[in-house]
């Protein structure tokens, strides 16, 4: 294991379906090439990009290209959860964290990936019909009898989470080890929409990030982690990221990449993946230079007079 292979996961949502086969294959094997080794997926992408509204092209795409390249050193992180139950209706139709749907939702994501275990599986979305003692014994079984290597919450509250390890220790059972959320440099206006996240509660919250400062051993990681490409593409950034914070944000990134001979996209990763907390960052890619780029960046160490500017912005 290399020290790239804790500061990067490449996403998956959209291999197989908006990226064709034969580029997913080349994105997989240029990250292996440099260092990568965690995989992020989900049993529901890309339900989004498919004539059937269901996910598992992913996962079927990464066992396809599992299958060509037997042995290679990657990690897979997958979810359950937000997979919906039929046609349209994610966000308020999803099939849930019940112990049945888990248990059967990891069988049909392991026949996909052609795989024995995953390294990392996600309860993806919160979902409060499900009791805490009934969650936590669910994915705490799933470790025990090996068939995942550890298990993490994504989309839930910072409260929640704490609550959520604090009740697995005291019970005896695993806790989680990894928690997900959306998370940048820049940040949206308080209590605004965010374009494109219809899970309100999955988004950072200072309190979060105080979280897994205090909480070591509780690793973050973030997803759309470069705003969908709006650092180096202004007129992508949403509404409700236009405000006076993000455009000190942004002077303090031009800045330091200008420095480093960076781009902006870069200066966010190296910023994330070496702060205080570490986070790590999901970074999706269709072409392997994008891969290059990203890997390239979570290598780089920020100055303390850096990550000031950055830290200090707004």
């Amino acid at each position: 294991m290399n020290d790239i292979a804790d500061r990067i996961a490449l996403g998956a949502m959209y291999l197989g379906t908006r990226v064709g086969e034969r580029e997913s294959f080349a994105v997989l094997d240029r990250y292996v090439e440099l260092g990568g080794r965690w995989i992020d997926t989900s049993n529901n992408y890309a339900f989004l990009e498919h004539p059937s509204g269901r996910g598992g092209q992913s996962e079927a795409l990464i066992g396809r290209w599992l299958a060509a390249n037997p042995g290679v050193p990657v990690r897979l992180s997958t979810k359950v959860g937000a997979q919906p139950r039929f046609p349209g209706g994610f966000p308020d139709h999803l099939e849930g964290l019940g112990r049945d749907v888990v248990q059967a939702s990891l069988a049909e994501s392991l026949e996909r990936l052609g795989r024995e275990r995953v390294d990392l599986f996600w309860a993806h979305v919160e979902d409060p019909a499900v009791p805490l003692p009934e969650l936590i014994a669910t994915f705490s079984e799933l470790v025990e009898v090996g068939t995942i290597g550890a298990y993490g919450v994504s989309n839930h509250p910072a409260w929640l989470v704490s609550e959520i390890r604090t009740r697995a220790e005291l019970t005896g059972n695993v806790p989680p080890s990894v928690w997900q959320m959306r998370y940048s440099h820049f940040h949206p206006l308080p209590r605004v929409p965010v374009a494109g996240q219809p899970i309100p509660l999955g988004m950072l919250s200072d309190d979060g990030v105080d979280l897994l400062r205090r909480r070591p051993a509780l690793s973050g990681w973030v997803y759309t982690s470069l705003l969908l490409g709006s650092y180096e593409r202004a007129e992508r950034l949403a509404p409700e990221y236009r405000h006076e914070g993000n455009e000190r944000r942004s002077i303090a990134l031009d800045d330091v990449a200008t420095r480093r001979g960076l781009s902006r996209s870069q200066v966010v990763l190296a910023w994330l993946a070496g702060g205080d907390p570490s986070l790590v960052p999901i970074v999706g890619a269709s072409r392997p230079d994008q891969v290059e780029q990203a890997v390239a960046a979570v290598a780089v160490e920020l100055s303390e007079e850096e990550r000031g500017l950055l830290d200090g912005a707004g």
